[in-house]
């Protein structure tokens, strides 16, 4: 028995020595499973493809070796701490609904025992499958979830790499105050009373409910009239009542908080209605998703919308435009704000993953604290991704940014996304005011 002892240890050595078992703690993954929760049907199912195919793309760069990419995980071929371990996205579909994606998140973490989640769009789904993370101890990375609340719980298994509503509703309240003084692109001071009249519609989610509340706030703060703001049901079959009370209340600049399906309707009840402000603004979501200009066609020409990419940005960054080039190859459409943050949102699990050199959730959550990815490994034009680790906002991205974008009709006839925020990056004039019906 002694000698048969003995012949283990030495072949354990063995083992050990060339590498083809590793001792816990080193950790040698063949697959890292990811969970992805996502709107793959419902009334944000536009918006879920691109998250989807954004993700797909990031996990193509982080498995295999795409040397031209100029990005660090485009050159390792998996995971290279773990012994070049590679990562699988499992997706489910949440509909939008918050329960549901209660439900899968726990069905990932019991039955397919991920190692980690990312997702939801959706804050109010973000909200619950967060919840169910943090109960069990999984680490989980939100990239495009925009509701302040997320990152004010205290939440130690809850990272979130996009800035959030705080951030891009101060950007409306700036660019509106650069517009009164001379400072947009192509446009001439504007004087304060020609858009002192705002109006609000937002959907009655987690996320459009923040929305508005912040409409509200920064409105007051920067001097500006709400002469309305309405909360209407999210998928609505039909908005004209908000629009008519919209136009009554005679805004100069109506703004949104809208998933696809109610963008889309709300602008074809303003055309019907001929409401006409002088600025329409739209809280990213639907109204930036290929399918809302596809829908809509010239009737998007003029409308803003805040984003954290657009197409402008590959001239100033050229890892932007590779993945673009490549994710436009794969889907036919280029990035999007919420397929650009879906991919980092993945891009940020893969320098996680490499960091902690384990799947162990206490090694992944220091990694994740210890995280610095620098802007120039991003395609979003941020300054990079460090996570807040103490104060009133534990969990978020602190070197985030947004952009503006309006539609505008190029030479060709195409209807693209032009920069006119911030203004020291704008790519052209901006039409104002808005062009009639």
């Amino acid at each position: 028995m002694k000698s048969f002892s003995k012949m283990g240890v030495v072949f354990v050595t063995l083992l050990l020595a060339f590498g083809l078992i590793w001792p816990a703690g080193a950790v040698a993954e063949n697959v890292i499973k990811i969970g992805a929760i996502y709107p793959l049907t419902g009334g944000a199912a536009a918006a879920g493809r691109e998250l989807r195919a954004g993700v797909e793309l990031a996990v193509e760069l982080a498995n295999n070796v795409m040397a031209d990419v100029e990005m660090s995980m485009a050159k390792n071929g998996g995971i290279t701490s773990m012994g070049g371990a590679k990562i699988e996205i499992i997706f489910k579909d949440h509909e939008g609904n918050p329960t549901l994606g209660a439900d899968l998140a726990k069905k990932l973490i019991l039955d397919d025992k991920v190692n980690g989640l990312l997702g939801c769009y959706h804050s109010s789904v973000t909200k619950t499958v967060s919840a169910v993370a943090e109960q069990y101890g999984v680490p989980m990375i939100n990239g495009s979830s925009t509701s302040p609340a997320l990152t004010t719980r205290g939440f130690k298994w809850f990272w979130r790499t996009t800035p959030h509503d705080v951030w891009f509703t101060k950007d409306l309240f700036e660019f509106m105050n650069g517009l009164t003084e001379g400072k947009v692109k192509g446009v001439t001071a504007v004087p304060k009373k020609d858009i002192m009249n705002l109006a609000s519609a937002c959907e009655k989610t987690e996320w459009g409910s923040f929305v508005s509340e912040l409409i509200q706030q920064f409105a007051k703060e920067y001097g500006y009239d709400l002469k309305k703001s309405m909360l209407y049901a999210k998928e609505s079959p039909d908005l004209s009542s908000e629009v008519r009370s919209m136009k009554a209340s005679r805004a100069d600049v109506m703004l949104f908080a809208s998933y696809t399906s109610d963008a889309i309707l709300m602008m074809k009840t303003m055309k019907a209605q001929k409401a006409q402000p002088k600025i329409i603004w739209g809280q990213d979501a639907g109204f930036e998703v290929p399918e809302f200009r596809a829908t809509l066609g010239d009737s998007v020409v003029g409308v803003l919308t805040r984003t954290v990419f657009l197409p402008q940005v590959v001239q100033v960054k050229k890892v932007a435009g590779q993945v673009n080039a490549l994710y436009k190859a794969k889907t036919g459409n280029d990035l999007t704000g919420a397929s650009a943050r879906s991919f980092t949102g993945l891009q940020t699990w893969v320098h996680v993953l490499e960091k902690a050199g384990s799947t162990e959730p206490a090694a992944i959550q220091k990694a994740a604290n210890d995280l610095n990815i620098p802007g120039s490994e991003l395609v979003v034009p941020w300054a990079g991704i460090k996570f807040s680790t103490s104060g009133d906002e534990i969990g978020q991205n602190t070197l985030g940014s947004g952009l503006i974008g309006q539609y505008q009709k190029a030479a060709n006839g195409d209807i693209v996304l032009e920069i006119v925020y911030p203004f020291d990056v704008a790519s052209a004039d901006m039409i104002y005011p808005f062009p009639k019906y």
